[in-house]
């Protein structure tokens, strides 16, 4: 499993600190719990606490039925989101197919498999072929690919919806609290790009918060 390929992760640098995380914790069941450990022990990038408090809270809000997730991973947030939003349904493209069918057995160990339609593939070819509408989108994939999928994310979002884009400020290189390292400085662009997109379009209005490593959230109009 550590020759996943996401190319964000960098466990040479520690995740952003925010004043807020000693208060901001997820409410989910124990047995998540422990696949979150078991996660974070092998080094399998996933949301931290505060982040993952925070997307729960605002999925809560929207009583969203139809969710689409951008990066199953092995399927923690998608299970949380499941569990949050009782009615809901979760379609969710996962690149790594190690992830993708690891992500099968966590859904079923929690029982939400019959809520779930997993897509294994790029986001970047499947996007194009969904289709309806979504409540809530929650983008936490190759960051580099951010600014392409939002002709996609905005043709999938209903009217009112929600897309919660996740590491927008990585690792406080976006926001400047740390400097960029040169190999990080692309990346850096391709996120500042997504956020000069969302942030100034009409069908949209969005908000970059600090919480974890950085949240953008998106209304459509």
């Amino acid at each position: 499993m550590e020759e996943f390929t996401y190319a964000h992760r960098d466990n040479s640098v520690q995740e952003r600190r925010t004043p807020t995380e000693q208060f901001n914790s997820p409410k989910i069941s124990s047995e998540l719990i422990e696949i979150r450990k078991s996660a974070f022990a092998r080094e399998i990038p996933l949301s931290n606490d505060e982040t993952l408090a925070y997307l729960l809270a605002t999925l809560a809000s929207t009583g969203a039925k139809r969710i689409l997730e951008i990066g199953t991973a092995i399927g923690v947030s998608g299970i949380a989101m499941l569990n949050t939003c009782k009615n809901a349904f979760l379609t969710t493209i996962e690149r790594e197919e190690e992830f993708f069918l690891e992500a099968r057995q966590n859904f079923k160990k929690c029982g939400v498999s019959d809520r779930v339609n997993q897509i294994l593939g790029d986001a970047g070819e499947v996007l194009p072929e969904l289709k309806g509408e979504y409540d809530f989108i929650f983008l936490d994939s190759a960051k580099s690919q951010y600014l392409k999928y939002i002709p996609h994310l905005k043709r999938l979002l209903r009217k009112g919806g929600t897309l919660f884009a996740d590491d927008v400020l990585l690792f406080g290189y976006v926001s400047g609290e740390v400097p960029t390292p040169p190999k990080r400085r692309a990346l850096v662009k391709h996120i500042k790009d997504y956020l000069h997109e969302v942030l100034n379009d009409d069908e949209l209005i969005s908000v970059v918060v600090s919480v974890g490593d950085g949240v953008c959230l998106s209304i459509k109009l």
